[in-house]
């Protein structure tokens, strides 16, 4: 299926001579507007992987479209000069028109498995017996830490923003909690959760 918006008839804004519009073979997430000042915005938050899902037939067709490739095709109809063609659009924001603006603010949540949660409890137990030193990370840590564990607690879940960032810290070499064999294991957790 081919939704097919022009400027004119958005909702978000629009008007005679907004131009262009946007076609989107199969959106399945995420935010469109179209139109004079027309604004998209995307504040979801999605679980990783979410590509691994098997879908629906009509996903699954889809795919079938482009084998190998798991993408559906791009629309064949254009929506006119100015206008943006999508295949597959499964998050993030897309605006068309003068003055339009796209804000994707999602954030991508990730499964806390018990291994990591465990290693975060232990390099928290851990940083208090550290000598400390100005601008010596340890703060930073403490503080990725702390957040990592409450939200995985409460929600079994974390941002992949907050692994990318415990991880930076502690294979940088820049924080004294980096040496720590508690600290080895929570990047290490962290990479192949990332990965």
């Amino acid at each position: 299926m081919t939704d097919r918006k022009q400027g004119g008839g958005s909702a978000t804004g629009g008007g005679a001579g907004s131009g262009g519009g946007i076609a989107i073979g199969r959106m399945t997430g995420g935010a469109v507007a179209a139109g004079d000042r027309a604004q998209a915005e995307n504040h979801a938050e999605r679980a990783a992987h979410q590509a691994e899902r098997t879908g629906s037939h009509t996903e699954r067709a889809g795919r079938d479209a482009h084998p190998g490739t798991g993408l559906v095709p791009v629309p064949a109809e254009s929506p006119g000069h100015g206008g943006v063609v999508v295949g597959e659009l499964s998050g993030g924001a897309v605006a068309a028109g003068r003055q339009a603006r796209a804000v994707d603010s999602s954030r991508e949540v990730m499964a806390v498995p018990p291994e990591l949660l465990e290693a975060v409890a232990e390099l928290r137990r851990q940083l208090p017996l550290l000598v400390r030193a100005e601008g010596d990370g340890v703060d930073a840590v403490g503080d990725e830490l702390a957040g990592l564990e409450e939200e995985a607690r409460r929600t079994g879940r974390t941002q992949r923003g907050r692994l990318v960032r415990l991880r930076a810290l502690l294979s940088s070499g820049t924080t004294a909690a980096g040496g720590l064999a508690s600290a080895a294991t929570v990047a290490e957790t962290a990479g192949r959760l990332l990965a």
